[in-house]
């Protein structure tokens, strides 16, 4: 393979979750050929005969004999373990390229077989995979979280064009920082919309979804283009009146959720104080209410 980007490789697959099959039907549609797959259960074979047909399955002992690259792409609590045990199989050589998807992991959790001569890469598609063959076409202005080796990026960062993604660099150190913010965006904005909804739902609102749908897709789409600036609510205006009128009737309905709107609108107060929105009497009023304290408590 030149630096200049990858020619048609052989590619292996070790688990064809979600993630595994829809990379491997990928770069299988940008014209590279899928040799193998693991597929331990009856859900990962019924995908590989979906998105992959015709690939033979595998033992982890042979699926990457005649492989060029090797994507492991296992879940994250394993992948350490996975890779150590590939190395000692042998299914790992020299000259083999070694990917991974995990957001959290770079290079290090691949360095069992970068000492066996293989280029450890790092892979990381920065959206929701179901698995399906809707995503092939989601992955087209995607963004991946990219990690190589010195004199590797350039193959890297073809590797994920080839998908019509993006590729974005991410330096090895900073990986958990990346995963820990992507999750906290990604996972906790479904948490907080799926909770919202129950909540419409327990005060008596018909439809929820929909009253939520288009006042989340504008606050993201306002965050990503005004950041803090774009902030609106009663935090914004200082009503610590209204912020404890919340926080009383969640008390009463949903305690943990109520622990959840304390801290959030913490930090909520503490950016729209550093990005000047909201002045110190108006941040005190708010935190006030957020701690529970009336205002003749404080008099």
């Amino acid at each position: 393979m030149s630096e200049a980007g990858p020619s048609r490789l052989r590619i292996a697959i070790v688990g064809c979750g979600r993630v595994g099959a829809v990379l491997g039907a990928a770069w299988h549609r940008a014209g590279h050929r899928i040799t193998g797959v693991t597929a331990r259960s009856d859900t990962s074979r019924l995908r590989a005969e979906a998105l992959l047909p015709g690939t033979a399955v595998r033992d982890e002992a042979d699926v990457s004999v005649d492989a060029d690259l090797v994507l492991v792409a296992v879940p994250d609590r394993v992948l350490p373990e996975v890779v150590e045990r590939l190395v000692s199989l042998g299914a790992i050589r020299a000259g083999q390229f070694v990917v991974h998807p995990a957001g959290r992991y770079g290079l290090e959790v691949l360095d069992p077989a970068a000492r066996v001569g293989a280029v450890p890469l790092a892979l990381h598609p920065a959206l929701p995979l179901t698995g399906t063959s809707m995503d092939l076409d989601r992955l087209a202005g995607s963004i991946f979280g990219v990690t190589a080796p010195e004199g590797m990026r350039t193959v890297a960062e073809a590797l994920v064009v080839e998908l019509g993604a993006e590729p974005v660099w991410i330096p090895e150190q900073a990986r958990n920082g990346y995963h820990a913010a992507l999750t906290f965006a990604a996972n906790y904005a479904m948490t907080l919309v799926n909770e919202s909804v129950d909540l419409l739902a327990e005060a008596g609102a018909e439809a929820p979804a929909r009253i939520l749908g288009p006042l989340v897709r504008a606050s993201v789409e306002t965050a990503l283009e005004r950041g803090d600036k774009g902030q609106t609510g009663p935090i914004t205006r200082g009503d610590g009146t209204t912020v404890a009128s919340h926080l009383e009737w969640l008390s009463r309905q949903a305690p943990l959720t109520a622990q959840a709107y304390r801290s959030l609108g913490k930090l909520t107060v503490d950016r729209l104080l550093a990005a000047g929105v909201i002045d110190i009497e108006q941040a005190s009023n708010v935190v006030h209410a957020l701690d529970g304290t009336a205002v003749e408590d404080r008099l």
